[in-house]
């Protein structure tokens, strides 16, 4: 198995896949970390002051004018109160969610990355593991060895565990060291609420407590790493179905653009939220944001996911096992 698992990780790094993954990621880090750079900038400028406090202030005013102001869709004015209720929390609490800081840029680059980025870049990777075999024939060869099956597939299924690890490997580390040559290195133990959840269009801030950023950032990087797998798998699903790399790659495109579109428009469609392009969104319910449909929680989300993620595990294997000829 080990021998499996090293040949197939030597086909995917002699694709350079990978490397330019990682070069995608340092790119769009860098220009984030600009564009949030010139923001504070432009805010500081605005305001006359980089106190924080009366940078919230200036959020919460905001806010408040976008929420009196007509024309905007009942689920959007849902979104701007539960958001205008969490902001005056963290002032009167007097603590900075924003503070500047390479760790704080990495938690926002995670949330901003969860529900379509991350997920392009796993299924770049994944698409083609088993599908570029049998269309160009070397799967023939790899079946006439003295292997069983399963052991072919499950040697290409750990491969796709360890490249998402590289991934999200990448997408901490050049996160952390581009954005910190900006912002400093530090805001480690910077204070952070969490336990926020929705009822209705009121926040219920009953079970909010505080933790330290790291932390923080762990839950979200392990809730990360757990919707990665899963679309990884949804990937290597159609891979071992289909022959051709663009068919599998053209679907879950469409399914994952079709899933940012969807979350904002399902709040009256209830059985949408059995969808796992609906699910992908775990930080929303760590920072408390309004999940797309009434009465879905993290456990729920979490839930549908690995049933999702285990059924494509499953044809996945049952489709390798009995197909004829690759």
């Amino acid at each position: 198995m080990i021998n499996l698992v090293y040949n197939e990780m030597l086909k995917i790094v002699r694709k350079k896949r990978l490397f330019i993954i990682s070069a995608i990621i340092a790119v769009l880090v860098g220009l984030f970390t600009y564009a949030q750079y010139k923001h504070v900038q432009d805010v500081q400028k605005r305001l006359g002051t980089a106190d924080w406090r009366t940078q919230l202030q200036q959020q919460i005013i905001d806010t408040q004018n976008r929420l009196n102001s007509s024309g905007i869709s009942e689920e959007w004015r849902k979104f701007l109160k539960i958001r205008l209720q969490q902001q005056q929390y963290y002032l009167d609490h007097n603590i900075n969610p924003s503070a500047p800081g390479a760790p704080t840029f990495m938690r926002m680059f995670v949330e901003n990355s969860i529900e379509l980025f991350l997920p392009l870049m796993v299924m770049v990777v994944v698409a083609d593991l088993v599908s570029s075999e049998a269309s160009g024939g070397t799967m023939k060869l790899l079946l006439t060895r003295p292997v069983k099956r399963w052991k072919i597939l499950f040697s290409k299924y750990i491969a796709m565990g360890l490249s998402i690890s590289f991934i999200m490997l990448a997408l901490v580390v050049l996160s952390y060291a581009i954005s910190g040559a900006v912002f400093g290195y530090g805001g480690w133990n910077l204070p952070l609420l969490t336990g926020f959840t929705v009822q209705g269009e009121e926040l219920n801030t009953a079970s909010v407590h505080l933790i330290p950023q790291w932390k923080y950032l762990l839950i979200e990087l392990g809730l990360a790493s757990f919707v990665a797998i899963v679309v990884g798998t949804l990937t290597f699903m159609l891979s071992t179905i289909m022959r051709s790399t663009a068919a599998v790659m053209g679907i879950m495109l469409a399914a994952l653009i079709s899933g940012t579109i969807l979350t904002n428009m399902v709040s009256s469609w209830k059985s949408a939220k059995y969808l796992f392009i609906v699910n992908l969104s775990l930080t929303d319910y760590i920072s408390g944001t309004a999940p797309p449909i009434a009465g879905m929680t993290l456990g729920f989300s979490m839930a549908v996911l690995a049933v999702w993620g285990l059924a494509a595990l499953l044809v996945s294997f049952f489709v390798f096992m009995t197909r004829d000829v690759y």
